[in-house]
């Protein structure tokens, strides 16, 4: 692969994660969310861009790494599980924001989770550093997970 192409693949799978952050960042929190009780322990609304802007250049990056080690067909599995959690990903945020349900949010949301785990094993099974980089989104959906049941019990 030519040093253009490299770069080009990797902006690509970057690309896709942060659309996905993008077209879920449409969904705005608005005047419903600010309503909700909420536990003492919600972030400030300012850390959420931050944080998954960095989590989806991560995941991108993880993502790469696989695709460009072996192109897709040989990391047909781990590549579709991280396609599949990706979808989820997006849908929680439509669940949450647009549809108010907290309840199907946090079950979505749960199956995420799983899915970052699956995908992450198969990441390190290949590759230990592409693993490695989707640790940091399985903790952050591990907390998103408890704080989507804490507001779904709260209201």
């Amino acid at each position: 692969m030519r040093g253009s192409e490299y770069i080009l693949s990797l902006m690509i799978w970057v690309g896709l994660c942060l659309a996905v952050g993008f077209v879920a960042g449409r969904f705005s929190p608005g005047v419903w969310y600010a309503s909700l009780k909420k536990p003492n322990w919600t972030p400030p609304g300012w850390v959420f861009p931050v944080v998954w802007t960095i989590l989806y250049i991560m995941m991108g990056l993880s993502a790469w790494i696989i695709w460009q080690e072996t192109g897709f067909r040989e990391a047909a599995l781990p590549l579709s599980f991280f396609l599949l959690q990706l979808i989820f990903n997006g849908l929680w945020t439509w669940l949450f924001f647009d549809l108010h349900r907290p309840g199907l949010a946090f079950l979505d949301i749960v199956l995420l989770w799983v899915l970052i785990l699956v995908t992450l094993v198969l990441f390190w099974a290949s590759r230990p550093l592409a693993g490695a980089l989707l640790l940091p989104y399985l903790v952050w959906v591990g907390f998103a997970s408890t704080l989507n049941f804490a507001i779904w019990r709260m209201n």
